[in-house]
């Protein structure tokens, strides 16, 4: 990678970044906005670009801040690790409008403000008979910055989480509230996987399953050749499986297998699992790392939302300060992609903690990684070691390059725009899409204009 290369791709990721002028906005009625210091990212491996943050608690006070404000942008749990939500000018924080609206028990649908964290919304449906039909490894991510970048579970049966949105409502640029339904409004299936660029998503409404159980097992040291002629079993073996590596032997390192439970049916973990043996104790993904923050383990049925994620929502998810790259191919190139990243390991190993994968289903949202394709999604939790990561992802790119990569929106990459739109079919009717809502680019900023725009 050249020299202006990464200086541009890093600038994804160091707080060092050049200040623009703030084009202030002034709401008509007071409203909190703090300007002493930097917002951090989750994992503090940048700085947001602007102390200009607005944090309000009504749909009016949202509107106001739209039609004042000449640029923003929205953040969610500021669990992105690249500039996809960042702005120069504003940021609207979603922390305050983050409640339950209403439960329909009729629909099986729940409708809830933008801002709520799957860990808060969890419990409630749990406690009303109800369930969400996959939940991302961790709990503490908001639902609208969820959707807009199509984060996901597992499960070969599992959409992202994007999938389970039966109706999106937003405030376009006008200050306009629109709200689009999967049942009546072709716009929906470009409006959903929205990379924050039609406006603040301000409420949600989501397709419920009655609640379930779930029990999980981890086995370990599963050679990497039982993959090859039995990935796709072995993808399937539960309602969600995940397999983690670390690179520095022939091995899966550990095996997460989450199985429905079923009343009236037996649960069957076997002790040997395509020649990995079954944990007697509770495992990190990061087998260094204190397993008390995993969601429970050793074949104990939970609750779904206690089982589902990876980790708890009472402590600090993941590993802490860390970087994310992510990438999905199609299903039938799994084992292939994973042979192909392999070819590096000798180089990666001592740089990251772990690497996941786990399988999508296909669905029809226009920005969504898994677009009309069953996906595995190759992801890699790297230490906080920026030049190195930054020098990787391309080789690890090319590695891919050959089964079409699609990155994870929200994550580290450094795919060209012209390939990104070769792998998105409907990527010119999302522009449309934004220029129809946001004609002026209001909501464009650095990480569209690149990634969408190529500019």
């Amino acid at each position: 990678m050249n020299k202006r290369t990464f200086l541009k791709n890093s600038s994804l990721l160091i707080g060092g970044v050049v200040f623009h002028p703030v084009i202030s906005c002034s709401p008509k009625k007071p409203m909190e906005t703090v300007t002493p210091e930097l917002l951090k990212n989750w994992s503090e491996n940048f700085e947001f670009s602007t102390s200009a943050v607005h944090y309000p608690t009504t749909l009016e006070e949202v509107q106001e801040l739209v039609k004042k404000c000449d640029h923003l942008r929205v953040l969610g749990s500021r669990h992105s690790f690249n500039r996809i939500a960042d702005s120069t000018e504003n940021l609207i924080s979603f922390q305050n409008l983050n409640k339950i609206i209403s439960l329909d028990k009729k629909k099986n649908q729940v409708t809830v403000e933008g801002g709520i964290k799957y860990g808060e919304l969890s419990g409630y449906l749990h406690e009303n008979g109800f369930a969400l039909h996959n939940l991302a490894s961790l709990p503490h991510i908001s639902v609208a910055g969820t959707i807009a970048t199509a984060t996901h579970g597992s499960g070969l049966g599992n959409g992202n989480l994007s999938t389970s949105v039966a109706a999106i409502e937003f405030v376009n640029a006008m200050g306009e509230v629109v709200t689009l339904s999967k049942e009546t409004d072709p716009d929906f299936y470009g409006a959903v996987v929205g990379l924050g660029g039609l406006g603040p998503v301000t409420k949600v409404t989501l397709d419920l399953l009655p609640t379930f159980e779930v029990a999980q097992v981890v086995y370990l040291d599963m050679p990497m050749e039982s993959l090859k002629d039995n990935f796709k079993e072995i993808m399937g073996a539960g309602y969600s499986v995940s397999l983690f590596i670390d690179w520095k032997s022939k091995n899966v390192a550990e095996v997460w297998v989450k199985r429905k439970v079923v009343p009236g049916e037996e649960l069957n973990f076997p002790e040997d699992f395509y020649r990995a043996k079954k944990s007697a104790i509770k495992m990190h993904p990061v087998p260094e790392l204190d397993p008390e923050s995993c969601s429970e383990q050793l074949g104990v049925p939970g609750p779904w939302f206690d089982r589902l994620p990876h980790f708890k929502m009472e402590f600090q998810p993941s590993a802490g300060k860390e970087l994310q790259s992510e990438f999905f191919v199609p299903l039938e190139n799994g084992y292939e992609a994973i042979m192909a990243v392999a070819e590096m390991s000798e180089q990666i190993n001592s740089h990251l903690f772990i690497s996941e994968i786990r399988s999508i289903k296909a669905d029809e949202l226009w920005m969504s990684t898994a677009y009309q394709r069953d996906s595995i999604a190759v992801h890699t939790t790297w230490k906080q070691e920026i030049p190195e990561v930054m020098a990787f992802l391309p080789q690890m790119e090319e590695k891919l390059n050959r089964f079409n990569p699609r990155p994870h929106w929200a994550k580290l990459f450094t795919i060209s725009q012209a390939s990104l739109a070769s792998r998105y079919p409907k990527i010119e009717e999302f522009k449309a899409l934004l220029s129809k809502h946001d004609p002026n680019g209001k909501f464009r900023n650095e990480f569209l204009d690149q990634h969408i725009y190529g500019v």
